[in-house]
């Protein structure tokens, strides 16, 4: 019998490892972002600027503006469509077989995409690049609905330090050093498997939870609730005002601030990430004690509304805005993904998982592109007309208050079906079973209640 002490740091262990996972694949999902101006600057940067005396020259890769909001949508689509085989694959095989062929992906995806960087000015660049984030999207969207277990979320830390250090950095140094971190996420995906995998064989669950994953039915998404749906068009909502814009917010910053050097705006930009990093620990403990998430939902989309309408509309420093966006942020992801778990039943968890990040990623998509058209040049070397940004801002409006109405929506459902989302964790442990989180079968040779909480809370696979 292992000892108390050796029990906390066996835990500790597999936490650490469990972290490393998605380290990387975060770290790279949004560094077109963080160098967007190396990737639209001029070919040959014969015309620097100058700001506050000094000379502000960027050389680049040449990419208009619709070229580089593909580099988003494609990872976004073909996200869109992997997450939801992944979400079966995972519940029928696994986390440890999703592990290992998600971070492949994203070491493949990531590595193509920095070779792309060094084909400037042929006609190999963008096939490259745009295959990379086909491969990574392939990926890190499913790797990080993959849990072994409780983790805390690394992707705030890691799109934080990315903040931080690539605006340092030349593009192709940048990009090779988020590969190597998804290399290293790789190789923490082998390590956790083999410590689930030593676990479960001396807790004798590894045979149960294998049996539970084969009753996974493709035509259990029937049984997923309007409850669900509602969430997952909330989520899908208030992601699509947010990632579009962090991704083309350093231009519109050096473009309407003209004061702002290239750094600066990168530094700002990021400031959606910095405070999120700084407020998610809190945020998260927050609302695991007073509940109320669908509550949170309604209020972080209300309260993101001013934040586009003062980027469009006004003069404020806009190191305002992203700080109150990223504030916004934080308390979104806190309140709206773990919503998910209490509203479906948890032998579909992974599908429903699957489900609820392909919508999100296809109204990103969708949404990259439709700001690429509305920026509309089709010159990297071009800056955009103030009133194409104030349309962009208007875009993003449309889409919080699409969100507005959606969690309105799931409020009142959810009030009319129990109240589970705007209960504290303590008191929904207490209230009656949720028909939503019901089991799919009840044959008399399935594990029982009790039985079945405790291979839930042993499995660190479950």
């Amino acid at each position: 019998m292992a000892q108390p002490a050796e029990k906390a740091y066996y835990r500790f262990v597999v936490l650490f490892f469990n972290c490393l996972l998605t380290f990387g694949s975060y770290f790279c999902f949004d560094i077109p972002s963080v160098l967007q101006d190396q990737f639209q600057g001029n070919l040959t940067c014969p015309n620097a600027t100058v700001i506050n005396g000094t000379v502000d020259c960027v050389e680049g890769l040449g990419m208009t503006p619709q070229q580089y909001n593909l580099l988003y949508a494609i990872y976004a689509w073909t996200n869109a469509v992997v997450v939801i085989l992944a979400g079966f694959l995972i519940d029928k095989l696994g986390n440890r077989f999703g592990v290992f062929l998600f971070s492949f992906l994203c070491v493949l995806g990531s590595s193509l995409f920095a070779l792309g960087s060094h084909f400037k000015g042929s006609p190999y660049l963008l096939p490259l690049m745009l295959t990379g984030r086909l491969l990574f999207g392939s990926g890190n969207g499913s790797l990080t609905r993959v849990g072994f277990g409780f983790r805390p979320d690394p992707g705030l830390l890691a799109a934080g330090l990315g903040v931080e250090l690539l605006p340092h950095t030349e593009k192709s140094q940048g990009l090779w050093c988020g590969a190597l971190l998804c290399v290293l996420g790789f190789t923490s995906a082998v390590v956790v498997s083999t410590l689930d995998k030593i676990g479960m064989r001396q807790l004798g669950l590894d045979g149960a939870i294998q049996e539970e994953s084969r009753k996974v039915r493709i035509q259990d998404v029937k049984l997923l609730s309007v409850r669900y749906w509602l969430l997952v068009l909330t989520i899908m909502f208030f992601y699509n005002g947010i990632f579009p814009f962090i991704a083309d917010a350093s231009k519109f910053i050096q473009d309407k601030y003209s004061y702002y050097s290239q750094k600066e705006a990168a530094y700002i930009a990021g400031a959606v990430y910095d405070s999120s990093l700084v407020l998610s620990a809190s945020v998260g403990i927050l609302i695991d004690y007073v509940g109320l998430r669908g509550v949170f939902a309604v209020a972080c989309a209300v309260l993101t509304l001013p934040v586009f309408g003062l980027l469009a509309f006004t003069f404020v420093p806009p190191l305002v805005s992203t700080i109150w966006l990223g504030v916004t942020y934080s308390f979104a992801a806190a309140s709206m993904w773990p919503s998910i778990p209490l509203v479906v039943p948890q032998a579909t968890l992974g599908t429903a998982m699957g489900l609820a990040t392909s919508v999100q990623m296809i109204g990103i998509g969708i949404s990259n592109l439709v700001v690429g058209q509305i920026l509309g040049t089709k010159s990297s070397e071009t800056k955009i007309p103030l009133w194409r940004w104030q349309r962009m801002m208007i875009f993003m409006l449309a889409n919080t208050i699409s969100c507005i109405v959606t969690s309105v929506l799931l409020n009142i459902v959810d009030h009319r079906q129990g109240g589970t989302l705007n209960k504290t964790t303590k008191k929904s442990g207490q209230a009656p079973r949720d028909p939503d989180r019901e089991p799919l079968t009840q044959a008399e040779d399935e594990p029982n209640e009790e039985d079945g909480d405790a291979v839930g809370s042993r499995s660190i696979n479950s």
